[in-house]
């Protein structure tokens, strides 16, 4: 934003609304909804300006700059619209207040998608001029070919020696069904491989690779050919790597599996204990609170560098601490320095983290570790300690002090 001078804004705006940019009276209604539409169709760039789009609240139709109150907790409502899950993948936006002829006027400026098309609620929306659409089928072949031909994030990469044998689509059909909304699946006329492409789950109709997202959200047998996409869980009976291991697995599967067998880990090792003194009833509580360990291994699998190496995500269960390890340092404005300071997030794997959410491991995107903080400050648990560098994150969690 800070690329943009007060009279290039004011100039921007003289030119009226386009396929680059909207106007916004206030925030009322059902404003914010179509607010995330155009941020949804900006992050496609249909037109391919490779530019930035800008959205401008307390600006009229036809460009008359009216004002409105800009306070913190505007910003931030307009800042969660990136974090929220509504748009998947989370887009890239910045938000801002600037005074233009001496009135308060939000910004929100949205860089395009490397990985189209995004979607809004199931729908992948686009700007035609200055109106909202929802993408044709041959929009979609457009926004595939970018995608084909960007600079794609790891997540979708082709794996030239996978193919669509390789993909389970029967699981894929329910996965198609928690992706799109219910129009949009009823419109659809599309062959599967067009359903795979739009999905990302493979790279190109004229190659039918699988790309990496595939593998992991809807591969037949995932490790075969991501063999570094598993977690090792060991229970230690001890605090030291020296004590005797009472149960090593190695958890493999999809990315549902892995998540779903990890949480069954957790609760047939979390103790629990019984309270009969501080209520007149019992009251039953576990060493650790099972969502606070859910979100740090949740983090772990999104958040990790799967290319250029070959460590799984550890979990290693002490009798003392939980020592939680994903490979790879921080990832884009997340720093050494910064990690783990409130709604500081990127996305190394940002069409997982997409996947996550459509299937019902993400609730809100950048709230994993505060989540997290908040139930074992509930719990009686300590706080969480983090060891972190360029090549991995160890998150230490430890077993509450009410014990």
């Amino acid at each position: 934003m800070a690329n943009f001078t007060d009279e290039q804004l004011l100039e921007i705006i003289a030119g009226g609304e386009s396929d680059r940019v909207e106007f916004k009276e206030s925030l009322s209604g059902n404003v914010p909804d179509r607010i995330r539409e155009t941020i949804c169709a900006f992050a496609n760039d249909l037109p391919n300006h490779q530019k930035p789009g800008l959205v401008f609240i307390g600006v009229g139709d036809k460009g008359a700059i009216v004002g409105e109150s800009i306070t913190d907790e505007t910003l931030l409502q307009l800042a969660d619209m990136k974090t929220d899950g509504n748009i998947l993948p989370p887009p890239s936006l910045t938000v801002e207040k600037r005074i233009l002829q001496d009135k308060e006027v939000a910004v929100i400026e949205v860089q395009p998608s490397n990985s189209p098309p995004v979607r809004y609620k199931g729908s992948i929306c686009i700007r035609t001029g200055p109106r909202r659409n929802t993408a044709t089928e041959q929009d979609e072949i457009i926004l595939n070919e970018k995608k084909r031909y960007g600079n794609m994030p790891f997540d979708l990469q082709p794996i030239p020696t996978s193919s669509i044998d390789d993909l389970d689509l029967n699981f894929f059909n329910q996965y198609l069904s928690q992706a799109f909304s219910e129009d949009a699946l009823q419109a659809n006329n599309r062959s599967i491989e067009d359903k795979l492409i739009t999905t990302k789950m493979i790279s190109a109709t004229d190659e039918l690779s699988a790309t990496v997202l595939g593998i992991l959200v809807i591969g037949k047998h995932p490790q075969d050919i991501m063999h570094n996409a598993y977690v090792q869980f060991l229970r230690i009976n001890g605090c030291s790597d020296r004590d005797d291991i009472i149960d090593e697995t190695k958890i493999q599967g999809t990315i549902l599996d892995i998540l779903k067998r990890i949480d069954e880990k957790f609760m047939a090792h979390n103790r629990v204990s019984v309270d009969i003194l501080s209520t007149p009833t019992k009251k039953r509580r576990a060493m650790y609170p099972l969502g606070a360990l859910q979100q740090i291994v949740r983090n772990a699998i999104l958040h990790r560098r799967y290319d250029n190496t070959s460590a799984p995500v550890h979990v290693y269960w002490f009798n003392n601490r939980i020592e939680i390890v994903s490979p790879g340092g921080p990832f884009g404005q997340v720093t050494v320095e910064n990690f783990g300071e409130p709604r500081r997030v990127d996305y190394r794997n940002p069409n997982l983290a997409e996947a996550m959410k459509i299937m019902g491991f993400v609730e809100r995107f950048g709230f994993g570790i505060s989540i997290s903080r908040e139930l074992l400050r509930e719990s009686g648990n300590p706080d969480l300690e983090f060891k972190v560098d360029q090549h991995q994150v160890m998150t230490t969690i430890k077993p509450s002090l009410l014990e």
